[in-house]
């Protein structure tokens, strides 16, 4: 049974609750009971309400309470058990949207400080107000308003979005969710009479019913296709206009500091996407679904092109116009209309065409539709050219502007698609062709005869691949990948992604295979490091491919690396992978600067701590300094996506959020660490790393105990994401990928993979009496800062009570004082936690964080009691309505926790 927690209690009834946020938790807590009792019946509601009461009293430290709720769920039937997981789940999903409309009202309540003091409050305010902000401080540092200007020109950050193993919301409950924030919005605005507010009630509680009726769960494992489709839903809901609003009142407030505007043909964002072009570890993803991909969101961007310009052609209904314009549409009433309307065809051809080709795989792209952003431009440029000559500026830059910037940013794309695979499949692919040719092994070759044989491969003028080359299954999907490339313009496509890269030959072995595949344009290429030795091992990789003149001459001195942060956590623990992490980016940052190379970093981040998530301003301003060099490239995955862009205001402020931290540690980057904090450091690196892998590595009974211990077995027959939870067959660690081993962990809410190691770490360096240089560090140095808040959040989500419920249920008793040592071990670590912060609650200095944490606790304590039931039926055999309920609980919890993997 749980422990009632009575100091935890104590201290979470002492917290004040924020009133706006608890009225709104209140009314769709009330709402959703309202749709139980009508559509579940009287006894369904009354059972919900049994339980949320025990559930809230064992919170308090009722003791009876607390054994009344267990005995209750315990005893449950399957459909029970269900429906039950059902009202909470979405209970706690309803309380997320109350929590993200909160955090975006208190944006839009900033003080504003515009061009015009006395100006009406626009919607967008906080976004104005906030850059606006950024800029002045920036010049207040000394920086001119010339070089300001500069860097914001040639700013480019690229939110990368991606698919999730663990993504548990389906696409049709997501729109309901964003109907039911949107109708809060509503809500809030002054002046509401009586008869309003009962409509807006009578809507909110129609939208909660919809989904209350609602079949919640996948039926059918979602395709790479599907995965792409729901990118294009959040990119055609919000990112479509937030990206030209914010790139606006960029450029307007870029004016009032520099008196230049941004220029048009400027991109500071850009949205990119992983969805159908990730294939390391998915078989799923083959060419011909990248081929699919690339038509779906060609037919998503004609079809938001043909509304927008349509719009335009409608406003655009002026006679006068230039030379240019005249000699193009001939002496005709209204020209721009006649343009537009020419361009219109055009665009309803595309879309007519992509939709040809992705209901018959057989069909072949046909000529006279858009293919370029060029396409779009010059017809486009034309209309924009002739206003300004005919002294309509403040016609040109309405929506025309916004249509202009928009194909700059987005191109005819939507979203240009990365390209990822494992570094191992291209090592196999050319052993295979090396093998055939009569050359030997390629596998079996050192490094430098690797690196000498594809030097030579890049200079040679014959073809490497025969015509009659006979390719295994696996190296076939590797080279026609390559030949889809070779297809599609450059401007579809981004960065190719090597995965597991471990030296320069990965590098060389893929633009050896885009040469051999006749690819006209080659990708960038990206090698991603991210074991720790790996990161440890980065630098001198990429000596060896800078120094290598046959590889600079291709890369014009520009080269993009990515850097991981899942499976480098998971090989060496949070800690010592975030110190690998920095210490690999400041040694590329110096070896760039030696060969006079632009750096772009990659970063690749999860959701979660353990998975380098966390508040996006605060991570970016603890990079290593001259690391975010006014460009950065950032994943964005599963629910992450949601969160930050699957509402218009709060797509807008995770945007200006970006854009404010990459300017802020560009133009004033933080300082470097002092010696002495480094030495520390290194010291906590290597405690917390010994710590981590003598727990998870070198304990014979970890990964039995972790898979008794936590639903990660049950987690692969789930219809949760397209790729599957192992790289490849078997049941070590090593096998499972970062997500679902984060994942499962947060079901069990230990949360350990974000702190094992970390306490032992700190207790040794306090031991040593170095508690005054980590306050030192703690306060001046924000990569340590970062650090420890992001450590101390996620200890005050954890609850060892409720991982010692799993392990007496379902653990073998000789496994169970394992689980004990690990519940020990976050006990050390968040006592040293508040020696170190001085804090006598863990995040009691974030009281929007305390207040979510405390409002969901008694939400989702019966969903881990009935998650623990269900698994023991389970794994007694038990089928059938029994695993529903299971995803309701999984997908109840990560709601309650804010994250899945």
């Amino acid at each position: 049974m749980i422990s009632t927690h009575s100091d935890r209690a104590r201290q979470e009834t002492q917290v004040k609750l924020v009133p706006h946020l608890h009225e709104n938790v209140r009314l769709l807590g009330e709402l959703l009971g309202n749709a139980i009792r009508a559509q579940g019946g009287e006894s369904l509601f009354q059972m919900v309400e049994d339980v949320r009461r025990l559930s809230i009293a064992a919170r308090s430290g009722q003791e009876e309470q607390n054994q009344a709720l267990h005995q209750k769920l315990a005893g449950m039937s399957s459909d029970d058990m269900y429906h039950l997981a059902r009202a909470f789940n979405l209970f706690l999903n309803l309380s997320n949207i109350a929590d993200q409309y909160e955090q975006l009202r208190l944006h839009k309540a900033l003080d504003w400080d515009g061009l015009d003091e006395n100006a009406q409050r626009p919607a967008y305010q906080s976004s104005f107000c906030k850059l606006n902000k950024k800029f002045a401080s920036i010049l207040e540092s000394g920086v001119t308003p010339e070089k300001l200007y500069l860097t914001v020109c040639e700013l480019a950050i690229e939110p990368v979005l991606t698919a999730h193993p663990t993504q548990v919301s389906r696409r049709t409950i997501s729109n309901k969710f964003l109907r039911i924030e949107n109708l809060l919005e509503v809500l809030d605005q002054p002046g509401l009479r009586g008869y309003h507010i009962e409509d807006l009630h009578n809507k909110l509680y129609r939208v909660i019913t919809e989904l209350w009726e609602t079949d919640e769960i996948r039926r059918q494992k979602p395709t790479p296709l599907d995965e792409a489709k729901s990118g294009l839903v959040v990119f055609d809901q919000t990112l479509w206009n937030a990206v030209p609003q914010v790139l606006d009142t960029l450029s307007r407030i870029l004016y009032k500091h520099t008196h230049k505007r941004l220029p048009l043909d400027a991109t500071p964002l850009r949205i990119c996407s992983w969805m159908g072009g990730d294939r390391d570890g998915n078989p799923n993803v083959t060419p011909k679904i990248t081929e699919q991909v690339i038509y779906a969101s060609r037919w998503k961007a004609a079809e938001l092109y043909f509304l927008e310009i349509k719009a335009l052609r409608d406003e655009l209904s002026m006679n006068h116009c230039n030379e240019q314009l005249a000699n193009e549409v001939g002496d005709k009433h209204e020209p721009y209309r006649v343009l537009l309307k020419q361009l219109l065809k055009k665009l309803r051809r595309t879309m007519r065409q992509m939709e040809s080709l992705l209901n018959d795989h057989s069909q072949t792209v046909k000529p006279n539709i858009i293919q370029t952003r060029d396409d779009l431009l010059t017809p486009l440029m034309l209309c924009y050219k002739s206003l300004l000559d005919c002294n309509d500026d403040i016609i040109a830059d309405g929506r025309l502007t916004s249509i202009i910037r928009r194909v700059h940013a987005f191109g005819v794309i939507s979203m240009p698609l990365d390209i990822r695979q494992e570094a191992d499949r291209h090592t196999a692919a050319l052993t295979e062709i090396t093998s055939y040719l009569g050359l030997g092994a390629y596998d079996q070759w050192s490094e430098p005869e690797r690196q000498q044989f594809l030097n030579s491969e890049l200079q040679n003028k014959r073809p490497l691949i025969p015509a009659n080359f006979p390719a295994s299954d696996e190296a076939r999907v590797v080279l026609d990948t390559f030949s889809m490339i070779a297809k599609q313009p450059a401007e579809y496509l981004g960065a190719y992604i090597i995965s597991m890269a471990t030296c320069a030959s990965d590098v060389l072995a893929v633009e050896v295979l885009q040469r051999a595949c006749g690819v006209p344009e080659s990708l960038r290429v990206a090698p991603l490091f991210e074991r720790l030795d790996d990161l440890k091992n980065a630098a001198q990789t990429m000596e060896e491919l800078w120094s290598n003149p046959i590889y600079a001459g291709k890369i014009a001195g520009r080269q993009e690396i990515m850097i991981g942060y899942s499976d480098s956590a998971k090989d060496a623990g949070q800690l010592s992978a975030a110190w690998g992490l920095y210490r690999a980016q400041e040694q590329l940052v110096e070896l760039a600067e030696k060969h006079d190379i632009k750096l772009t970093l990659f970063h690749g981040r999860g959701g979660t701590v353990a998975r380098g998530g966390g508040p996006a301003h605060a991570a970016i301003r603890s990079q290593p300094p001259g690391s975010v060099n006014g460009s950065l490239r950032v994943t964005e995955q599963g629910e992450v996506i949601q969160s930050k862009y699957g509402v218009p205001g709060i797509a807008v402020e995770s945007l200006k959020t970006y854009l404010c931290a990459v300017l802020d540690a560009t133009l004033t980057p933080p300082p470097e660490p002092e010696p002495q904090w480094r030495k520390i450091m290194d010291s906590l690196s290597a405690t917390a790393l010994r710590e981590f892998r003598l727990t998870v590595r070198e304990t014979p009974d970890f990964v039995p105990y972790f898979i008794q211990a936590t639903p990660e077995s049950e987690l692969g027959a789930l219809n949760i994401g397209s790729r599957p939870a192992r790289r490849r067959k078997g049941k070590g660690i090593t096998y499972l990928r970062a997500i679902p081993w984060i994942f499962a962990w947060t079901q069990t809410r230990l949360m350990l993979p974000a702190w094992l190691g970390i306490g032992a770490a700190l207790q040794t360096a306090l031991d040593h009496n170095q508690e005054a240089q980590l306050r030192e560090m703690q306060a001046q140095w924000p990569f340590f800062k970062s650090t420890i808040d992001l450590i101390e959040m996620v200890l005050a989500k954890a609850d060892p009570d409720v991982a010692a419920f799993y392990d007496q249920q379902l653990v073998d008793q000789s496994l169970q004082p394992l689980g004990q040592s690990l519940r020990d071990k976050y006990q050390q670590i968040v006592k040293v936690i508040l020696e170190l912060t001085g804090h006598k609650q863990l995040v009691e200095h974030e009281p929007f964080v305390l207040q979510g944490i405390i409002v969901r606790n008694p939400y989702v304590d019966p969903l881990n009691i009935l998650q623990v039931e269900i698994l023991l039926r389970i794994r007694k055999g038990e089928t059938g309505i029994i695993e529903d309920a299971l995803i309701m609980a999984i997908n109840g919890i990560s709601a309650g926790m804010r994250n899945t993997g």
